[in-house]
């Protein structure tokens, strides 16, 4: 089953074609696509996408590069909205969350205190974050160590290996993309390379981070089986062999992702 973990399908970039942009992803043999909420108000717009489009998934969760717009209130919202999805076979965890140590001017106290409020109700909920972890590897792992959620995706990662056997030592497996075909994104493809196959997972990251054969333009989950077909390269695959393993390690990190649909 070819997953694609991470796309941004509620993001204005597709507010003109958003439905032709589902159709060429399905077309083009994506079986799932998951949609993580980056804030409160996207509770509800990620949820309509998937009772409109049966390949779609979401996770809820506030951003950290949205903490410093959001409200303490927030955190309660979220809570309630977890509530009221658990029976909701479209529900695959929490997310999108995390620490940003690269854009300037974050409030990095405020990021950490969102993100242990989140982790916990994941804890609590005994569901799988979906996690945004940049330049902050050893600052998130202190938290994980310490609240010990159930497991899940780091996505777009860019760590060490240490850091990487460190996520996937605390059940998670690590998101590879668009940056991945890039030839000069050296520490990216040796992860996808080197790293144990049951590591790893596929995604998009749409309309952000797009491959080398779209650098500058529009990502969309279109992309996501030229993708497949990179790491396949990259690890010295069958094409195949690659969508078949890196959907089941999605579907084990994220169980509900496997239900019908």
């Amino acid at each position: 089953m070819l997953v694609d973990t991470h796309c941004h399908l509620d993001a204005p970039e597709f507010d003109s074609d958003r439905d032709d942009v589902v159709a060429r992803a399905v077309e083009g043999g994506v079986a799932r696509i998951v949609v993580p909420a980056v804030d409160a108000a996207g509770f509800v717009s990620v949820h309509a996408l998937a009772r409109a489009h049966p390949c779609v998934r979401y996770a809820l969760g506030i951003h950290p590069m949205y903490v410093d717009r959001a409200r303490d209130e927030d955190l309660d919202a979220l809570r309630r909205a977890i509530e009221a999805a658990r029976d909701d076979p479209a529900f695959v965890g929490v997310g999108e969350i995390g620490l940003d140590h690269f854009v300037p001017g974050l409030d990095r106290a405020r990021q950490e205190r969102f993100l242990v409020e989140q982790l916990r109700i994941a804890r609590d909920a005994d569901l799988p974050v979906i996690l945004h972890v940049r330049r902050a590897q050893d600052a998130l792992l202190k938290q994980l160590r310490r609240i010990r959620p159930a497991g899940g995706i780091a996505h777009a990662f860019n760590g060490s290996v240490q850091q990487a056997g460190a996520f996937v030592d605390l059940g998670f497996a690590l998101g590879f993309g668009g940056a991945m075909t890039f030839e000069r994104a050296l520490q990216i493809r040796r992860l996808a390379t080197s790293l144990p196959l049951e590591a790893c997972v596929l995604e998009t990251d749409a309309p952000d981070i797009p491959p080398a054969w779209l650098y500058r333009a529009r990502n969309e989950p279109a992309a996501l089986p030229r993708i497949a077909a990179s790491f396949a390269v990259l690890r010295g695959i069958d094409v195949g062999d690659a969508i078949l393993r890196t959907g089941a390690n999605a579907v084990r990190v994220l169980p509900r992702l496997g239900g019908a649909g």
